[in-house]
């Protein structure tokens, strides 16, 4: 089956969700990492907990929330928050994103993002890391008002593209968005950035690669 359009997850997968906690690291100290990966966990807790419950608060707002209850169990300065936040809506791409994205652009991939961010945040990040011309589309839950794993959000570049799910590569470093893809008909390929070991849920993805370098190789 040809390819005809490769997704990529945005938070894990392109920009590192763990940057604007270090980057306050002088500040908040030798727990900088433990905090972020906390911060992390509470914020997809959230998305999962809101879906289920059919409360749905945007990812921005979830963000918020899982912040606020990091900085109380992790006891930050509370006049941290605002720094916080403004790193979030800016964060790094890893180091070989850019360079693998124009790569494949000459090779005349149709590429998007697939995203539980809101379409303002992932507009603000591509903007700041310079991407904006590497992307056919950026697409976010919020068409649907639900959080990833769910199958309606995967569906949503099967609609706009009119391919069918094994005609789209999808890449991200999260294991339960890799089945999540997978399971609704996706090639998906795990990025194991942490040397993890994958869930038991339903699906194993047939590629797997430490960054989107070798991404290279298998297109």
């Amino acid at each position: 089956m040809k390819i005809k359009s490769i997704v990529f997850d945005a938070y894990g997968t392109l920009f590192d969700v763990n940057s604007a906690a270090e980057k306050c690291k002088g500040r908040i100290g030798n727990k900088w990492e433990t905090f972020a990966n906390f911060w992390r966990t509470t914020q997809l807790e959230y998305t999962w907990l809101r879906s289920l419950m059919k409360r749905h608060k945007d990812f921005w707002k979830v963000t918020e929330d899982s912040l606020d209850k990091s900085m109380r169990v992790f006891n930050i300065d509370k006049s941290m928050r605002n720094d916080l936040l403004k790193l979030y809506r800016a964060l790094s791409t890893y180091p070989e994103v850019k360079s693998v994205l124009e790569n494949l652009k000459k090779k005349e991939f149709k590429l998007s993002i697939l995203s539980n961010g809101t379409p303002t945040l992932l507009n603000e990040l591509v903007t700041n890391n310079n991407l904006n011309n590497l992307f056919d589309d950026l697409f976010s839950i919020e068409e649907v008002k639900v959080y990833k794993p769910d199958s309606r959000v995967y569906e949503i570049p099967i609609k706009k593209y009119n391919v069918k799910p094994n005609e789209i590569i999808f890449l991200s470093a999260n294991t339960w968005d890799v089945s999540g893809g997978g399971n609704y008909g996706y090639n998906s390929i795990w990025v194991n950035r942490n040397q993890s070991h994958f869930d038991i849920l339903d699906y194993q993805p047939k590629n797997e690669i430490n960054n989107l370098t070798q991404l290279l190789d298998i297109v």
